[in-house]
């Protein structure tokens, strides 16, 4: 119990005193591009101090798979350095298991990565979205757009949004078959958010069959619960990055500008991403073997670039997934699944 305790304390302070540094350069990286902004806009130091709080999820995100590999390495090259695993190798501890007594502290930050990704930073990117626009100068906030196009399952979508995008008017909605083909066009004076619906007032239809086209009307009817407000606000905004709900929304006819294979590989980079803290202690995991008195430092080195090829390659199978050239499962979980072989392969034949 002692030595698994040491073990998890050594290793989870070194990834969280990574963390810190790395999130730390990000942190200031970013607020260099905005804080002119945020002061010109009469926030002071409390805009900015508020704005670094609300960017902090994301830029965990970001540097905790690089914090775990950079911790890693420090506690087992520490452990190599003082010869402790020479000493716990010789009472019969082998490489695996000081592998295993390490890996509850890439396993914790890895759950608290999913906690992340999954709820608190789409919250603070939503609300983060909503304070920038509110603080903006007056010439600079968003307008309400001429016309936005987007899709609802197999509806395409034309309106002018709200500013709080709670309504869209002059509507237009095509909907089409399982082929693609138009079968009826819906037009409307608007349609308001309601009670979690959106409503459509005095809406117009017109379909088309072999038969020809026949038309309608009516004062008011429920149109679809699959789009929220916030949706529509992102789109308006343009948000760079699609939460794990957001994605499995559009999937289930929710709002898309996308393709579906987008969504899926954001579905499943969701619960992908995470294991990447465990896979960067498996690719540092060797280090611990480094023998300082003969090309320990080569060793080092070669973990730390086994650990960023992988991020190269996990983007480029990202990448894939989300253009279609690659099943969503593999462009998620290839990477991952690749390189954790790799590391145990390596820990093996170090282990002889």
């Amino acid at each position: 119990m002692k030595l698994a305790r040491y073990l998890f304390l050594l290793t989870a302070g070194r990834i969280l005193a990574a963390l810190a540094v790395l999130v730390g350069v990000l942190q200031i990286l970013d607020l260099l591009d905005v804080t002119t902004d945020i002061l010109d806009r009469g926030l002071g130091a409390g805009g900015v101090f508020y704005y670094g709080l609300l960017r902090l999820p994301r830029l965990i995100e970001q540097a905790a798979p690089l914090a775990v590999l950079a911790g890693s390495l420090f506690a087992f090259a520490k452990l190599a350095g003082e010869s402790a695993v020479t000493a716990m190798r010789s009472t019969g501890i082998s490489a695996y298991r000081i592998t295993a007594l390490a890996l509850p502290a890439a396993a914790l930050l890895a759950a608290v990565q999913l906690v992340n990704g999954m709820i608190v930073a789409p919250r603070a990117d939503a609300r983060l979205t909503d304070w920038w626009q509110a603080t903006a100068p007056q010439e600079d906030q968003v307008k309400p757009q001429d016309q936005m196009t987007f899709r609802v399952g197999q509806e395409i979508v034309v309106g002018r949004p709200s500013e709080d995008a709670r309504r869209l008017d002059q509507l237009t909605i095509y909907r089409r078959d399982g082929q693609g083909r138009l079968v009826q066009r819906t037009t409307a004076e608007a349609a308001v958010y309601d009670q979690g619906a959106w409503r459509l007032v005095s809406p117009r239809f017109e379909a088309v069959s072999p038969d020809g086209v026949s038309s309608g009307a009516a004062q008011s009817m429920t149109w679809t619960q699959n789009i929220r407000p916030a949706d529509i606000q992102a789109l308006r905004t343009g948000a760079a990055t699609v939460s794990a709900a957001e994605a499995r929304r559009a999937l289930q006819g929710g709002v898309s500008v996308r393709p579906k294979t987008f969504y899926d590989t954001q579905v499943q980079r969701a619960w992908a991403a995470p294991f990447a803290c465990i896979v960067m202690l498996l690719l540092a995991a060797p280090a611990a073997m480094a023998n300082f008195r003969g090309g320990a430092s080569t060793l080092i080195v070669q973990c730390l670039a086994a650990g960023l090829v992988y991020l190269v390659f996990d983007g480029a199978f990202t990448a894939l997934g989300e253009n279609g050239a690659a099943p969503a499962v593999l462009a998620a979980w290839a990477a991952p699944a690749i390189f954790a072989a790799l590391g145990v392969t390596a820990l093996l034949y170090l282990e002889g």
